[in-house]
Order: structure tokens, then C-alpha cells, then sequence
């Protein structure tokens, strides 16, 4: 049963020198200005990314202009792709990263476009296309035998990604704090949140993104609960830092994404799956979502992580990444 302040809490949520050769001296000065800059930034670039350990993939183009996912990719053993939530980036995984490198293995985060270090197209922002995005990573990779991990946004990216290209070279699912499987209230969905709220926060993002963001956190990480105990004012900072950072667009048609319906996504999933949500997760309810999703995937493992935030990667760390590593490695 939903609780019944579950609508006022969801609406609460609501970027060298070098030697060119002879043949440069055949070039205009101003063309070889030109190259040397492009290659200076390239070299400076590729010199960033090896430090970081981070690189691109291009999975489309805007106006003859790549739109690249910025990932990282750390470690070795069986693969474990985390895809983070709304509106942060693959930095959020920072809790989970540690545990799973040290219980040996590979891990791959990545920034969904217009989020991050990645794009920022002006479209794109539906899960048909994120669905399209990790699957062109997870190929490029020549990823097997790997597990998908999908933080609140995330959530629905696994579901698309397994309901669209099915699970061949999928070893298992986990879904943590997830959208699935539908969130909008509609007269096949009785249990949905209304279409107003998601109108609001709409319209929040859009009058004031960074505003917005300052409320959202709050509630993010129950802050009134946790807040120099669980999760420090520096982190919720560091957060809203990552957010104001994202694009404005895509901040915005996000919003719109929290009310597809993933009923028939989530039906096909054929791996091991584990679903975890804190119980005091005031952004997406519990009984809106992982509840229900639960029932929908044959032998789903549920983990309810008792008074936890939408954020229960960071305030409750310990306990999700033992049940991660539990589920992971059964």
C-alpha cells in the first residue's frame, strides 16, 4: 500500500608544441596555427584522460559534431557497469567502487549523456536512446558475462537495455532506488503518482534549476535525518556542484523520463535480479516502485534497506555493497 504522503514527497524531489614535418612549411602560417592548436588540445586531452583513466566513446552526432559518453573503466576480472541517477554523474559510484575493485572486479561507470563529462546534445534524453548509448558502450568494450547496475535513473536504463537487446552477455541485474516499472498514475496504473506532479517539478527545473537542486538534495539524501551523521553538507555541496554542471536541457527533459512505462521491460528480464530501496526514500517511494517491480521479475531478490534515503548508495554504503557483492558473487 502506498503511503499516503508518498505524492508530497515525490514532488519534494521533484571540458605541444610539435614538429610537423617539411611538409608543413608548405602551409599557410594560418593553417599550421590551426593544427598545431588542434593537436595541442588533442595531446592535452589524451594526456587528461590517461591521468584519469577515463576516455570517450562516440555513440552519435549533432550538427557534424561527435556526442561522446565520457567512462572510466578500472580493474579486471568479471565486468560490473554502474549507471548512475538524476542529475549526478558516474562520480557517484565513489562508495561502491572501492568494494567492488578490491573483491576483484572489473568496473566501468560512465556519464549519461548531457550529464558529466559528457555531451551536452540539445536531444536524445529518452531511455530508447540511453538503452542505445550503453549498449554501443557495453559493444565497444566487448563487455561479457557482465552485471548491470542502475542507480534510480539507472534503473530504467537496465530495464530498457534487457527489455530491448535482451540479456546476451548479461550475467545478472541490480536496480537500486529505481524508476521501474511505472511511475505515472494512469487508469491501468491506479498506484502511479498524478501527471501534475511530474508537471510541477517541471516546471521548478525550468524557473530554477539551482534552486530546485538545493531542495531536491535535501530529500536526496534526508538531510533533516542524516546530515552530519550519515552524509556531510561538503558531499550534498559536491552534488549540487555535479548537477549545476549538467546540462540545462537535459536537466529539464529528464523529467519526462521518470514516466515511461517499463511494465514490459521488466517482464522480459530473464537473469538474476536484485532490487534494493530504502524504505524512507522520499524522491521515488518504495511502494511506487521497487516493491512492484519486484513482483514482476521471476525470482527477484528484494534488499529493503530499513530508513533509507533515495541515496542509500552514499548514506547507507556498508549495507548496499554487501548485498551488491552477496548477490554478485551467489
Amino acid at each position: 500500500m502506498i503511503r499516503r504522503n508518498s505524492r508530497r514527497e515525490f514532488l519534494n524531489l521533484t571540458v605541444k608544441g610539435s614538429a610537423l614535418g617539411a611538409a608543413a612549411a608548405l602551409l599557410p602560417a594560418a593553417t599550421l596555427a590551426a593544427s598545431t592548436k588542434n593537436e595541442t588540445t588533442d595531446s592535452l586531452r589524451k594526456a587528461t584522460n590517461s591521468a584519469n583513466q577515463g576516455q570517450y566513446i562516440t555513440v552519435g552526432k549533432e550538427n557534424g559534431a561527435n556526442i561522446e559518453l565520457y567512462y572510466e573503466d578500472h580493474g579486471s576480472g568479471k565486468p560490473v557497469v554502474l549507471i548512475h541517477g538524476y542529475p549526478l554523474s558516474g562520480a557517484a559510484w565513489e562508495k561502491q567502487l572501492p568494494a567492488l575493485l578490491n573483491a576483484g572486479y572489473r568496473v566501468i561507470t560512465y556519464d549519461r549523456r548531457g550529464f558529466g563529462k559528457s555531451s551536452q546534445p540539445a536531444d536524445g534524453y529518452n531511455y530508447d536512446t540511453f538503452a542505445e548509448d550503453l549498449q554501443k558502450l557495453t559493444t565497444q568494450l566487448k563487455l561479457q558475462d557482465f552485471t548491470l547496475v542502475g542507480f534510480s535513473m539507472g534503473g530504467g536504463e537496465v530495464a530498457r537495455y534487457l527489455g530491448k537487446y535482451g540479456s546476451k552477455g548479461v550475467s545478472k541485474a541490480v536496480i537500486i532506488s529505481g524508476v521501474t516499472p511505472f511511475l505515472l498514475k494512469t487508469s491501468d496504473n491506479p498506484e502511479g503518482v498524478d501527471a501534475s506532479v511530474f508537471e510541477q517539478t517541471k516546471k521548478a527545473v525550468a524557473a530554477d534549476r539551482y534552486a530546485f537542486f538545493t531542495e531536491f538534495f535535501k530529500n536526496f539524501y534526508n538531510t533533516d535525518s542524516f546530515l552530519g551523521k550519515r552524509v556531510s553538507e561538503e558531499v550534498t555541496r559536491a552534488s549540487w556542484n555535479i548537477a549545476a554542471g549538467a546540462s540545462a536541457t537535459a536537466s529539464l527533459a529528464c523529467i519526462s523520463t521518470w514516466t515511461e512505462d517499463f511494465r514490459q521491460d521488466v517482464v522480459r528480464i530473464d537473469v538474476p535480479t536484485l532490487i534494493v530501496h530504502g524504505d524512507e526514500d522520499r524522491v521515488v517511494p518504495l511502494a511506487v516502485s521497487s516493491q512492484r517491480t519486484a513482483k514482476l521479475i521471476k525470482g527477484t531478490r528484494l534488499l529493503v534497506i530499513k530508513g533509507g534515503p533515495h541515496c542509500i548508495t552514499w548514506t547507507h554504503a556498508d549495507e548496499v555493497n554487501a548485498g551488491l557483492l552477496d548477490f554478485i558473487q551467489s
